[in-house]
């Protein structure tokens, strides 16, 4: 019977020698197996398109579940020109830049036996409460060279630490990674994190000793974001998981078609880009990868779809030539085999 369709094709391992080829074959199968393939093709195509802004948006316990060097290795090779990411998430990764490590979580111990260990559990991992402790002595030699008469915010926060980080760590580090390649990292939910509670804590010993406390403003960041995004000719958005930082980084749409409408500036258009007043995609995302377990009918924000996320302007349809891809799976096993594939790829076709 011949039709127009794209034929399947079945996985023959035989032939299969890396990630590339193993990518490939998944995408002319089925079930998950096609969605890591086709998000394998939609990553490849952000990866090399020259105008597109490339936003990782990042959240769960990925550092724990030792994930760190791969988000290294996406900004070390140009695949994320900006970060936006739970604060746990970089606080996790932070101890592990400072050489310190997570363990497995023992089965035979409970875990108010953990608790008077002082060993904190996430899931089948374990990060004892003394990384946090030598974490906080680090993070307050970063907030000690902050300029108290200004306000702050996540992005300028996390380059002073890359910055000391870069000084003074000799492994690898997210926070290190984004200082070197200059990719800012926003964390939205700043205080609900061991380094928010590190600030926290940093202001109040401040107040104990009559110093100025440090202003923590922030729509700094989100100002910040939106300007890279608007200057972009492209974006492309590439989310583990879901939460505050998705929708975070893809509410900059709604915010600028907010700003084309009621705060344009006839008189001086640098400040804002007048558009097409009648274009309902003012600053959509181009590309969309989505590595997420959760369905939509949990009701979640981690299992929205994007197709939900047109409606919103925030994701560019197909029909317009929007390019994106969701693989409903554990990020720990599809995550590292499509960023090895396009890694594959692309150096083959450099």
């Amino acid at each position: 019977m011949k039709t127009h369709f794209e034929p399947l094709k079945a996985l023959d391992i035989g032939r299969i020698m890396n990630f590339d080829d193993m990518a490939k074959a998944m995408s002319l199968t089925a079930f998950g197996g096609r969605e890591l393939g086709e998000a394998s093709d939609v990553a490849e195509a952000m990866m090399r398109d020259k105008n597109c802004f490339k936003v990782l948006t990042l959240s769960g316990a990925m550092t724990m579940a030792q994930m760190s060097l791969l988000i290294c290795d996406m900004i070390d090779n140009d695949m994320a020109d900006c970060i936006v990411s739970t604060g746990a998430l970089m606080s996790h990764g932070f101890v592990e830049s400072l050489g310190m490590a997570h363990f497995k979580s023992p089965i035979h111990m409970s875990d108010e036996e953990l608790r008077q260990k002082k060993l904190n559990r996430v899931y089948d991992t374990l990060e004892p409460e003394d990384n946090f402790d030598v974490m906080t002595r680090i993070v307050w030699k970063v907030f000690d060279r902050i300029d108290a008469s200004k306000p702050t915010c996540s992005y300028r926060i996390s380059h002073e630490v890359g910055k000391l980080l870069n000084e003074t760590a000799k492994g690898r580090g997210i926070f290190k990674s984004a200082y070197k390649k200059n990719v800012p990292v926003f964390i939205p939910a700043f205080s609900d994190s061991e380094i928010g509670l590190d600030f926290a804590l940093f202001n109040r010993k401040r107040k104990i000793e009559n110093k100025k406390q440090l202003y923590f403003d922030e729509f700094l960041d989100l100002e910040h974001y939106a300007g890279l995004i608007l200057k972009a000719k492209k974006t492309g958005i590439f989310t583990i998981g879901g939460g505050v930082p998705r929708n975070w980084a893809q509410q900059v749409a709604p915010y600028l078609d907010y700003v084309r409408f009621k705060f344009v500036d006839k008189e001086d258009k640098s400040k804002y880009v007048v558009t097409d007043l009648n274009n309902p995609y003012i600053k959509p995302f181009h590309y969309a990868i989505r590595i997420c377990p959760e369905p939509a009918h949990w009701g979640g924000l981690s299992g929205c779809t994007y197709s939900e996320s047109i409606s919103w302007g925030k994701i560019l349809p197909k029909s317009r030539g929007g390019r994106y891809a969701e693989v409903l799976c554990d990020a720990t096993i599809a995550w590292p085999i499509i960023i090895k594939a396009v890694m594959e790829r692309l150096k083959k076709r450099k």
